[in-house]
């Protein structure tokens, strides 16, 4: 690879790794600098929403907010570049504590894929579209198994 190449996908490493990170810590309005402004995210798979993203980082708070803990463990990354546009498979493991209604919680993990697209913008590579594919879920509480199911 060229060193071009490698910057590349260094950059766009970083990029997916500070959207872990500002899902984790809650901090939302650091997602502007990760998606385009008309990126398309489809969390649907895992039970989330889809849409553009206006609409899917409006309900990323209060959906999340039922939850007390989770970390979203990304790795086994693959992106091909071509020119100003890429794709990226990033493998996602993600530990979720669930409220139990007699106090406590479960936790419950979750293993998927985000099948991505990227832009190069004048301010850096952004996530362009973000589709998440199902790999396992375990421990699923009963009311999300329900709202998953076809």
């Amino acid at each position: 690879m060229s060193l071009h190449e490698l910057s590349d996908q260094a950059e766009l490493l970083r990029l997916v790794t500070r959207y872990a990170y500002a899902i984790d810590e809650r901090a939302f309005e650091q997602l502007d600098t990760v998606f385009t402004p008309d990126a398309h995210i489809d969390y649907t798979a895992m039970g989330g929403i889809k849409g553009d993203y206006p609409t899917v980082k409006a309900w990323l708070q209060p959906a999340l907010a039922h939850f007390p803990d989770f970390m979203h463990l990304i790795g086994n990354t693959l992106f091909e570049v071509s020119g100003d546009e890429a794709t990226g498979k990033v493998a996602c493991f993600n530990p979720m504590v669930v409220p139990k209604p007699e106090g406590g919680g479960d936790t419950m993990f979750l293993g998927l894929w985000y099948l991505d697209r990227y832009r190069r913008t004048p301010q850096g590579w952004r996530i362009s579209e973000r589709i998440e594919r199902k790999s396992y879920a375990h421990n699923m509480p009963d009311w999300m198994q329900k709202a998953l199911a076809p």
